[in-house]
């Protein structure tokens, strides 16, 4: 069941929280340098990831933190590796096939509750029409409380029903 909320996402009491980056992501803006603040080894981790595998946009990193913690990197923006490259803007089609991924690891059952922002809309520059319906499109169908922070207030809990 997906359902909207307000808050910040970083006070979510969900299992595990899925955000946009892009392959060569620096993780300095947006929802992804909060992400980092708050866990830098999930940054340095995605680094090695990045020079390893040379990951596409498209696909999935999934981070396991200490406590338990659960990070779904969507690779939804473009981004070419090298030195001294930004991260590119998101596309649909990107956003699109890293929610399938997201879907494939939801379906195996070890996470019941996602958090999620409005995904590829603000570093990433997609209108959240049209990112919206392809979340629900994906993951609508899941058996997984999926809480989409629509709107960010800082140091706010948001009212997850379910997760009280």
């Amino acid at each position: 069941m997906i359902h909207e909320v307000s808050g910040d996402i970083l006070l979510t009491k969900a299992q595990a929280i899925a955000h946009g980056v892009a392959p060569n992501d620096h993780f300095d803006q947006g929802l992804a340098l909060s992400l980092r603040e708050n866990w830098p080894a999930m940054a340095k981790d995605f680094r090695h990831y990045a020079h390893q595998k040379a990951p596409k946009p498209g696909e999935l990193w999934t981070w396991h933190g200490a406590g338990g913690v659960v990070v779904y990197n969507l690779l939804t923006q473009d981004g070419e590796h090298g030195h001294g490259t930004r991260p590119g803007k998101a596309t649909l089609h990107n956003v699109q096939h890293a929610l399938k991924h997201l879907r494939h690891e939801l379906e195996k059952g070890e996470v019941k509750s996602l958090a999620l922002p409005k995904l590829a809309t603000g570093v990433g520059g997609l209108d959240w029409n049209e990112v919206q319906p392809l979340i629900h499109q994906q993951l609508g169908d899941l058996p997984v409380e999926i809480y989409i922070y629509t709107a960010f207030h800082k140091g706010e809990q948001a009212a997850e029903k379910g997760l009280e």
